[in-house]
């Protein structure tokens, strides 16, 4: 990549050194590319210290929000870390009652025993002027192996693929990025201005500055922000990985440009996002709304913003939600968490929460993205943690029933988060599927090698062993067939119930 801007967003403390590179000829057809990339990179090798945003003149709405001296209310462990609970929680979680095989899978990368992970590269590529795109890259140097791209939840960034990029960097070139309007992709400048001397909070001026004209935080910009970055950074067919909201859009995205798109994986997709009719879809619906997420806010959204941002940027309600979402309160969460609060620092914080929340819904729902990337023949696979409290297992079920060939894993214990909870399962299923897709079915899908096709129309489920700092952990995986249905999962529930009070 060549780096022709040497500007880079404020409030990211990195130690940034330029990284001027070209990238070696490739054996995959590539994506003619539209114009010069503007690209900066920092070489990130650790997280251990602490990635803050400048925040020395900013104070947001009531007050600052900084690190707690002490740990949150809920939480165990010193002031270098943070894990929900404790261990004696996460027994029962993988109570189900099935008799199963046990599968040793590899860890990650141990560092503390001289493994490697691979080293990450922190990078912003200007998109448009004043739309500064956070991404980080792992993996540059396998040139002959497919690309990866990571697509984030809600509220989070490329920080929570970390465990992806130091593992999956080692065997492929894999990307990670920050959609526009959260993580370190917020806005360098205010969308507005103001008659004021000093807009401490930045989106509540009087008047919309030329570049943010039209600018909404929305499924649809979102989706042409993964259309460039794929076209002019990665220059070639990607695999799609998306959790939560980041699964709508890699679906969403797929289902527009499935020539792109060499695969999709979802990870507790949410099948929905957004209230307000699309402007495009629903024309006349949508004039009916005066106010659609553009900037400035108006005065009655910003004393709502107000109200609820002070409430959801609070310590104790970023803990809760962690809570909330990870299955494992043995699991320290102190890297998710002080990334959440930081970026809950930046003065386009608030603002651009409101801009997302108003958003227009996308020009596709859920279902409809569904069928098309069905009907285009793009591979879908699907891998759910069983115990998120948000998007329950009976979502996965429902798109496994419109897609019945996509390979469907179950994980338990794991929450709305498998792939930062249990990535040593995730990051093991990754690479067995694309292997099998990669290999024309040569391979088999994972938990299949020694099963004939035969007798995985229904489901089995395996123990899938592996080593986490110096523990044994384990983690029960589902894999549903063709023909699985609800009943056949009720049925099995039964039958192993029954079977266990036979033999008490």
């Amino acid at each position: 990549m060549e780096v022709v801007s040497l500007r880079s967003p404020p409030f990211c403390h990195l130690n940034r050194r330029l990284l001027v590179k070209k990238r070696s000829s490739r054996q995959q057809v590539k994506i003619p590319l539209c114009r010069k990339r503007r690209i900066l990179c920092s070489k990130v090798h650790y997280r251990t210290e602490s990635r803050a945003l400048s925040n020395k003149d900013h104070s947001l709405l009531n007050g600052k929000v900084t690190r707690p001296s002490k740990p949150v209310e809920g939480f165990s462990g010193d002031s270098n870390g943070y894990v929900i609970g404790s261990e004696d929680e996460v027994g029962s979680m993988s109570e189900t009652g099935d008799s199963v095989t046990m599968v040793l899978i590899p860890g990650l990368p141990d560092e503390s025993n001289g493994e490697c992970g691979a080293p990450i590269s922190s990078c912003f590529w200007e998109w448009k002027p004043k739309f500064n795109v956070h991404y980080e890259i792992s993996g540059s140097q396998n040139v002959n192996s497919p690309p990866l791209l990571f697509l984030p939840g809600f509220g989070v960034g490329s920080f929570h693929y970390e465990k992806q990029l130091k593992d999956l960097g080692r065997d492929y070139r894999v990307w990670a990025i920050d959609f526009l309007g959260q993580g370190m992709s917020l806005p360098t400048e205010n969308p507005t201005s103001s008659s004021k001397e000093e807009d401490l909070v930045w989106g509540f001026g009087d008047k919309t500055e030329p570049w943010a004209t039209d600018l909404v935080y929305s499924m649809d910009l979102w989706r042409d922000q993964v259309l460039y970055f794929v076209e002019e950074v990665i220059g070639e067919p990607v695999y799609l990985v998306g959790n939560s909201l980041g699964g709508f859009v890699a679906l969403y995205f797929a289902a527009r440009n499935p020539q792109l798109v060499k695969g999709v994986t979802l990870l507790n997709a949410t099948p929905f996002w957004g209230f307000l009719p699309n402007p495009i879809k629903s024309p006349r619906l949508a004039r009916i709304f005066s106010w659609s997420g553009t900037f400035p806010l108006p005065e009655s959204i910003r004393k709502l913003t107000e109200f609820v941002w002070q409430r959801i940027s609070d310590p104790e309600c970023i803990a809760d939600v962690l809570r909330q979402v990870y299955a494992d309160h043995s699991l320290n969460v102190d890297n998710v968490f002080h990334c959440i609060l930081e970026t809950t620092q930046h003065p386009a914080a608030a603002a651009s929460f409101a801009s997302i929340m108003f958003a227009a819904q996308a020009q596709l729902s859920f279902r409809e993205a569904l069928s098309r990337c069905d009907m285009n023949g793009v591979p879908i696979c699907l891998m759910y943690g069983k115990e998120d409290p948000w998007v329950k297992p009976v979502w996965g079920l429902e798109v496994k029933k419109h897609v019945p060939e996509a390979p469907y894993y179950e994980i338990s214990p794991a929450g709305h988060c498998p792939h930062d909870e249990v990535p040593e399962v995730v990051n093991y299923l990754l690479r067995g599927w694309i292997k099998s897709l990669e290999s024309q079915g040569a391979a088999a899908l994972p938990l299949l090698d020694d099963m004939q096709s035969e007798n995985i129309q229904s489901s089995i489920a395996k123990d899938l062993e592996f080593v986490r700092q110096g523990s044994n952990k384990s983690v029960i995986v589902r894999f549903m067939g063709s023909s699985f249905s609800l009943w056949n999962r009720m049925e099995s529930y039964f039958t192993s119930r029954f079977a266990k009070l036979e033999t008490k």
